[in-house]
């Protein structure tokens, strides 16, 4: 054991922190990892913007870049990423790290062993692909996985599920993810496609979908449907301080500010969406059992005008001893829960390689 950590001393990538305490005999000495000067890099994609971050292996943010760049299923969105990525590579030149991997957080279904987000096939498929663009400015070892696993590893191991052997985590954003946590362990699938509750149907006369089906979870009850639905509203004559903005001005946020301040029209497109999204996941907890539920995502800034109606509806679709042992709690994590998440992915992948650069 010696020898081995003098090894990892050697070459940086432990450090002595001390020593602990020891009832009977010698002390044993502390190692942590190092935070220099080895480092990864988290993609976090979505269809509104791009978030760039190195970390160190403290977790600690070194570098942070945001881009007004949406994903979109074009080739084009690499070549709009290639520029953001070599400005980032001289940055952490200058600093002499050393990149020891790279990860990507996206929408869609990615299968983590192929490389491939079946969603969005031209930005991942064989070729000019986003893991041979990462692979070419890094030169290391690249990683996918679907934002919402990403937010429940994050999760799992800084946040409310650490500990926990049965967890279900909601991420509501333009799309609905679901994350499951069975046994202590994430819940992949065979492809990694576990956790599509959005994709469920709900409607079966309802609103066309962008996967192309008919009445889907999404189309009621994601951030983009309640745009939609604010919209439409106002066009029908309802009531709101919301008909003072431009139309296409109106943002999540702006509609949370308004439910906020006592909007009525905003208090029932937030009760309504939770309602929904309570209704889709009284299935899931009856699939799953679950001890804890967690939401996240854009719509988790409403806090409780949200996951009011969700515990409602889950009260009224679930059955009652289904209910006994299960909370409902917004992330403390918030958006960090997926870059926090796609850094452990990251090093988990990489031990799991035994990987040594």
């Amino acid at each position: 054991m010696t020898a081995l950590i003098d090894e990892l001393n050697v070459g940086q990538w432990v450090r002595s922190i001390g020593t602990g305490t020891a009832q009977y005999g010698r002390k044993p000495s502390l190692f942590a990892l190092t935070p220099f000067p080895y480092a990864t890099v988290v993609v976090d994609i979505t269809v509104h913007d791009t978030k760039l971050v190195v970390f160190n292996l403290a977790n600690q943010v070194l570098h942070r870049v945001d881009l007004p760049l949406q994903l979109e299923n074009s080739v084009s969105f690499l070549d709009n990423l290639r520029g953001a990525l070599a400005d980032l590579t001289y940055q952490i030149q200058a600093d002499e790290l050393v990149v020891i991997g790279s990860g990507v957080a996206m929408p869609g279904l990615v299968n983590p062993i192929e490389g491939i987000n079946h969603t969005y096939p031209e930005v991942t498929r064989n070729g000019q692909s986003l893991s041979n663009l990462l692979q070419s400015v890094f030169d290391a070892p690249v990683f996918l996985i679907n934002d919402t696993k990403a937010m429940l590893v994050g999760e799992h191991r800084f946040g409310l599920a650490q500990g926990k052997n049965f967890v279900l985590s909601i991420n509501i954003d333009w799309g609905i993810g679901l994350g499951v946590i069975t046994n202590g362990a994430i819940l992949q699938g065979t492809a990694g496609f576990a956790g599509e509750l959005g994709h469920i149907q709900m409607k079966t006369d309802g609103e066309l979908c962008t996967c192309g089906k008919i009445g889907c979870l999404e189309t009621v009850a994601s951030a983009s449907s309640l745009i939609r639905r604010a919209k439409a509203g106002l066009r029908e004559g309802r009531v709101s301080t919301l008909a003072e903005r431009d139309p296409d001005t109106i943002a999540i946020e702006l509609i949370i500010e308004k439910a906020n301040a006592g909007d009525t029209f905003c208090i029932d497109l937030l009760n309504d969406v939770g309602s929904e999204l309570g209704r889709g996941l009284a299935t899931a907890v009856h699939l799953f059992n679950p001890e804890l539920i967690i939401v996240n995502g854009v719509l988790a800034k409403a806090t409780r005008a949200i996951t009011r109606p969700i515990e409602q509806a889950i009260a009224k679709y679930s059955l009652l001893n289904y209910q006994d042992n299960l909370s409902i709690e917004l992330s403390r994590l918030g958006e960090m829960a997926k870059l926090y998440g796609t850094q452990a992915y990251i090093l988990q992948n990489l031990l799991d390689l035994e990987f040594i650069p």
